[in-house]
């Protein structure tokens, strides 16, 4: 069998074979949320600039689910294996504090009634407080994670199940969003902190 070479008389690399990549990666599952969210943000300006009191009431409300339950997530699956696998009590403790803040924004804004006119600026806040948490979540606490070698599979598939558990309670029967169950568990987070 011939041997194929280029014409510096090297033999051509082999391609790199692709990694394989879980849907259950928990580092990919997170940055998949902080996406996701990230287009509601926008979706919710879109509909406040034009006055869709329904509409953008529909996206605060789903981004507040979304991020209760990402917070939730990560507070009791994703943390505790990161602050043990990296080290690194201060960006820890200041994720925390973020969640924190973020809380207590969606508190008041589930508090708040939508033509209140600091209504849409607590979401706006909530979410520049967000994009700064993901900035630091995604540029220096992932990395420390994929280099510390957790198993980011097992993580992921826990994070998967509970998220699941979690939006389960979220929904009525119909599938619509139970926004009684979203306001009472945004004002116990509130006092819960």
């Amino acid at each position: 069998m011939a041997t194929t070479t280029t014409s510096t008389g090297k033999r051509p690399a082999k391609p790199k074979a692709r990694a394989r990549t879980s849907p259950h990666d928990a580092v990919k599952l997170l940055m998949k949320d902080h996406a996701e969210v990230k287009k509601m943000f926008k979706e919710f300006e879109k509909l406040a600039s034009k006055s869709d009191t329904n509409g953008k009431v529909a996206v605060a409300n789903k981004i507040c689910m979304e991020l209760i339950i990402h917070t939730q997530v990560e507070e009791e699956v994703f943390y505790p294996v990161a602050r043990a696998a990296i080290n690194d009590e201060d960006m820890m403790n200041e994720a925390k504090v973020e969640h924190d803040s973020a809380k207590d924004l969606i508190a008041q804004i589930q508090s708040m009634d939508p033509e209140d006119a600091m209504y849409d600026a607590k979401v706006i806040v909530l979410g520049e407080y967000i994009e700064h948490h993901v900035k630091e979540e995604e540029k220096e606490m992932f990395p420390k994670v994929k280099k510390a070698k957790c198993d980011l599979e097992e993580l992921g598939e826990k994070m998967t199940a509970r998220k699941k558990d979690l939006q389960h309670g979220f929904m009525k029967l119909n599938g619509s969003l139970n926004e009684e169950h979203l306001k009472s568990l945004a004002m116990k987070m509130y006092t819960k902190h």
